[in-house]
């Protein structure tokens, strides 16, 4: 088994909603983790290219950077916690690793010691 791991950040600002009482808003600098595995590599020795797999990313986090998530699809109708960002991340990202590979997990750090990880297995959304 084979894995491969990239990471990219953004900028971003959100007010969660915890127990009916929405806190202020404020700003972080996500940082956001993926990880794709593959059981064999394909013939030029690759589990996938690392460019494409960073263009992919780059594209599903481009409409949150400087943004205010509330005001941000999905994260206008869903709150955003960094559990749902990491979901949001993962299923978008799902389908934009290629045939070989398999998404395995998706990590988003929203402040240092705090992160949320979506782990992709059968049965669940990514």
């Amino acid at each position: 088994m084979y894995e491969l791991e990239i990471h990219r950040s953004f900028s971003a600002a959100h007010a969660i909603v915890m127990g009916g009482a929405r806190e202020p808003l404020h700003g972080h600098d996500w940082r956001v983790d993926v990880v794709v595995e593959a059981r064999e590599l394909d013939s030029d020795g690759l589990v996938c290219d690392f460019h494409a797999l960073e263009q992919s990313l780059a594209a599903v986090l481009a409409p949150f950077q400087s943004r205010n998530l509330n005001e941000t699809p999905p994260f206008d109708q869903v709150n955003p916690t960094a559990e749902l960002v990491a979901r949001h991340i993962a299923v978008e990202m799902k389908s934009r690793v290629g045939a070989r590979a398999r998404l395995k997990s998706v990590r988003v750090t929203e402040a240092p010691g705090c992160a949320a990880r979506c782990i992709c297995q059968e049965g669940t959304p990514c």
